[in-house]
């Protein structure tokens, strides 16, 4: 009996996160949920923005999602909402922002919930469960 494979939910996520070990459990738990048929890792802010400025002109190759994590080295997650509110708002449109964090400090907390670029907090790491609820409250990608 062969098995059809699922269609994921979403095109594209953008996860953006310094260290190796966040970055494949949330690869792993993304394809294995299949929550989106691509998935771009970056290990730097500096990065994501680059890779973000290429697709400037193709709207439709952007992320669904861009999974950010708050502390980086070099630049953190709030300095890349800051170089990320400098694009379109075509481009700006296309991404919701989950910021990630293994923090649980209420200035954090408040401080990502304040950024009107960020549609929700999630700490880490990526679950099934987390996933699930994104995708519940976000059912339609852009």
């Amino acid at each position: 009996m062969e098995t059809v494979p699922q269609k994921a939910f979403y095109r594209k996520i953008l996860v953006v996160d310094d260290n190796p070990t966040d970055r494949f459990i949330a690869k792993k738990m993304i394809e294995k949920c299949n929550f989106a048929q691509e998935v771009i890792l970056t290990e730097s802010a500096y990065q994501a923005l680059e890779h973000l400025k290429e697709l400037e002109d193709e709207p439709n190759s952007l992320p669904e999602f861009i999974f950010l994590d708050i502390n980086m080295p070099g630049m953190n997650g709030y300095e890349f909402l800051e170089q990320y509110s400098k694009f379109s708002d075509a481009v700006k449109s296309k991404s919701k922002i989950l910021m990630l964090t293994t923090s649980l400090h209420p200035d954090d907390i408040k401080r990502a919930e304040s950024n009107p670029l960020v549609a929700r907090f999630i700490n880490k790491p990526i679950s099934k469960d987390k996933l699930e609820m994104i995708h519940n409250e976000f059912p339609m990608a852009n």
